[in-house]
């Protein structure tokens, strides 16, 4: 795995780095170890519950989209600035800029990017991505040089301060 396709967690509002803070997460929707759980299966989500889970995938595809638009612009750098100090540990600015545009390079101007979907996972220490909760959100994205949409990836990690913040950005073909 390329280092640009580490986890590098970032939240961003009007091109501004800003670090979220956490909203509660529902008693009954804890990720298990290095396992997705889009409402995994589990005792119901109460409706306080699923409206605190509906807002935060709001807040946090506002925040993924936010950072596809600086990669657009050619800002990769800025995302890295504002991102989790365990993405800054495995990657350079330098290197996850370059790596980002010699991606995006290949795959020529944006078409269009289509609905997310958004995952949560829990990994535990040991395991080969950095111990702690991400949430990853995914978009079907179009590009001229490309005819079938690639998977578009914006991940965001839960740090030690409660804060949500940009932990990877990838681009990947889709496969069958």
């Amino acid at each position: 795995m390329r280092p640009s396709h580490l986890l590098v967690l970032l939240s961003l509002v009007g091109g501004n780095a800003l670090a979220q803070q956490a909203a509660p997460a529902p008693a009954a929707a804890p990720a298990a170890a290095a396992t997705q759980a889009t409402r995994a299966p589990g005792p119901a989500l109460s409706a306080a519950q699923q409206a605190q889970v509906a807002q935060q995938d709001a807040q946090m595809t506002q925040a993924a989209q936010r950072v596809a638009q600086l990669v657009d612009g050619n800002k990769a750098a800025e995302v890295w600035d504002g991102a989790s100090g365990v993405a800054r540990k495995a990657v350079t600015r330098d290197q996850f800029a370059s790596n980002i545009s010699a991606d995006r390079t290949k795959l020529g101007a944006l078409v269009s990017r289509g609905k997310p979907s958004i995952t949560r996972v829990q990994y535990p220490a040991g395991a080969a991505v950095p111990e702690g909760i991400y949430i990853n959100v995914s978009f079907p994205t179009r590009f001229a040089n490309n005819a079938q949409p690639v998977r578009e990836l914006v991940s965001f990690r839960l740090d030690e301060d409660k804060v949500w913040r940009t932990s990877g950005y990838s681009v990947r073909a889709a496969t069958n």
